[in-house]
């Protein structure tokens, strides 16, 4: 082989050798750290349960920033990917805002058991329900104003809902199920959102969504 044949498959591997390095150090610099995510079983949960995508908000329904969550972010979500597949979304109770948000994670809870298909409907207006900012702290979660709402979003037995709401609660464990996974999870604020094992440190960074959707599909 002549000398320049030889330099020349020698400069060829080298900038093959520079491109690779490039190239793994490229992967390395946009690795995002994942860890184990939170399991969805027994949670109400839009889309298929085993699909590549699983996106779960830690959610109370006290808290003024998950109504913005659920009205700025969720439509773009939902349009952008919860209506096709590969991707789930779930939601988690929390009971940051004491009697109120465990009340209303019982009634939730209590809707999903017995009528899961409606599980959305009531979901969606108990957060439409919630007062303006400035007032949420006010009290408005009570036994009289959840069973309005089961009645006009939901086929529930609002006796069995009512008695759900109280000391012989038949879904109690799952409430508690559900504050077992935000201590789990190390939740602390809501709204929580977690793709995939990945918690964002912004939820309302819809790009950064994006972006984790997009790798993982």
């Amino acid at each position: 082989m002549k000398k320049n044949q030889l330099l020349v498959i020698l400069t060829i591997i080298a900038v093959a050798l520079i491109a690779i390095v490039f190239v793994l150090l490229n992967q390395e610099e946009t690795t995002v750290d994942r860890g184990n995510h939170v399991s969805i079983e027994g949670q109400p949960t839009l889309g298929d349960r085993d699909a590549k995508v699983s996106v779960v908000e830690f959610g109370d329904y006290k808290c003024p920033s998950c109504k913005q969550w659920g009205e700025s972010i969720y439509p773009q979500l939902k349009a952008d990917y919860l209506d096709k597949e590969d991707v789930s979304f779930s939601y988690i109770n929390v009971l940051f805002h004491g009697q109120e948000s465990i009340l209303a994670s019982l009634a939730s809870e209590s809707v999903y058991e017995q009528d899961p298909e409606s599980f959305w409907a009531f979901h969606k207006a108990l957060y439409d329900a919630q007062p303006a900012s400035q007032q949420h702290d006010d009290v408005w979660v009570t036994v009289e104003k959840l069973k309005e709402i089961a009645s006009e979003t939901t086929s529930v037995d609002l006796a069995q809902f009512e008695q759900d709401l109280g000391e012989e609660s038949t879904v109690l464990e799952n409430v508690s199920t559900d504050d077992g996974l935000v201590s789990e999870n190390g939740v602390q604020f809501t709204p929580s959102i977690m793709i995939n094992g990945v918690m964002l440190e912004d939820p309302f960074d819809y790009e950064q969504i994006q972006q984790l959707i997009e790798q993982d599909l």
